[in-house]
């Protein structure tokens, strides 16, 4: 029988005597209270871009979505079972965020995978393909531009699928409501890994730029 992983078991007890010691009252507020953060972030799956760790939050500060390549799509009630769109409704309505964020990041394995139609899939399932189909003619289009280097077609599918995933919020009826009624806003952001940069993008250009910091 296999035992559970000893370097979560360490890290589980640096929590403990860390940040869980350090923000105890914290933690039992939130228990007793429940959640109320006022940003989601819906972010890729990828181990190195954590948003918690990457804005540096706090328990209870970040209601967080990851999937692969953090993409969303399109508003679909067709009772199928959709696990990105649940959460975005659940942030949305019961949670009453006032800030969605949708997070990339360099080097996605996801991003890439969709940039490679012909790759062999990882399984027969093809999950990842049949996924990062929903960008579509969007990839095809940065793949097959060959003024454009391999890392070069990688970034800017990244950040179009960002602009592509926020475009897709706003086909959620509660969302586009609260948009226009002022009550919640939508944000792009990537992440770059290799250099720790965070590019946020701008809600009326869609252009991406480092804020001051």
């Amino acid at each position: 029988m296999h035992r559970f992983p000893e370097h979560l078991i360490q890290g589980y007890a640096n929590f403990l005597a860390g940040r869980f010691a350090r923000e105890q009252s914290r933690y039992s507020e939130l228990a007793a209270t429940g959640q109320s953060p006022t940003t989601m972030i819906i972010a890729c799956c990828d181990s190195r871009a954590a948003p918690e760790t990457i804005f540096d939050a706090g328990p209870g500060e970040l209601f967080v979505l990851r999937n692969v390549a953090n993409l969303v799509p399109t508003y679909q009630p067709d009772g199928g079972q959709h696990g990105t769109s649940a959460a975005i409704e659940f942030a949305v309505v019961s949670l009453e965020v006032s800030n969605i964020v949708v997070m990339g990041h360099g080097r996605c394995g996801g991003i890439h995978a969709a940039l490679s139609p012909n790759a062999k899939p990882l399984d027969a399932g093809d999950f990842i393909g049949k996924w990062m189909s929903m960008l579509g003619p969007v990839s095809a289009q940065v793949g097959q531009n060959a003024l454009m280097t391999p890392a070069e077609r990688q970034t800017a599918l990244e950040r179009i699928s960002i602009r592509n995933s926020i475009g897709n919020l706003r086909t959620f009826p509660y969302v586009a409501k609260l948009e226009t009624e002022g009550k919640l806003a939508l944000h792009g952001a990537w992440f770059d890994i290799s250099t720790g940069e965070l590019w946020v993008m701008n809600p009326d250009t869609g252009d991406f730029s480092r804020p001051d910091v």
